[in-house]
């Protein structure tokens, strides 16, 4: 081999190298991804990591007063009357156990399933305290205390 060959195999070595270590410093610099909730109506699906979340341990009274505030900010997705509304969340919602809020509200029992259905009609009732045109519903992780928010609008495609 020659002296040139040799001078440019280390190079390539170092470049690799380099690029390799830059890309480990980009990857530690991500905050690390929550786990992800999910609806879906007919065919159509939003998804989105939580709106606020400690790693499963429980929030404080001042991450949750960020949450109401950042569940403005949220994906919407459009229900027709006789539709269902499809809930599923990462397995690690689901251990800890999730309930569904209605503006604020809890409207359904605890589960610890990974997913969950529910009339569509439900959300826009004066009869559920859910009556409008938009509604925000939010996923709550944790049965004793808040370890996660998920938030969502679902708007009533028939108004």
């Amino acid at each position: 081999m020659t002296t040139m060959q040799s001078a440019v195999r280390r190079r390539r070595a170092v470049a690799a190298a380099g690029a390799v270590s830059a890309g480990l410093l980009v990857l530690t610099a991500c905050d690390k991804p929550t786990p992800v909730a999910t609806v879906t109506v007919g065919s159509s699906s939003v998804n989105a990591e939580a709106i606020c979340y400690n790693d499963g341990d429980p929030l404080n009274a001042k991450s949750l007063e960020g949450c109401v505030e950042n569940a403005d900010d949220v994906e919407s997705i459009k229900v027709g009357q006789d539709e269902t509304v499809r809930f599923g969340v990462d397995p690690k919602i689901a251990d800890a156990g999730w309930t569904v809020l209605v503006n604020g509200r809890q409207f359904i029992d605890f589960s610890d399933n990974t997913y969950r259905t529910i009339p569509s009609s439900a959300f826009f009732n004066a009869q559920y305290g859910t009556e409008g045109n938009t509604n925000t519903v939010s996923i709550r992780m944790g049965e004793k205390a808040v370890e996660g928010m998920w938030s969502f609008k679902l708007e009533n495609k028939d108004a």
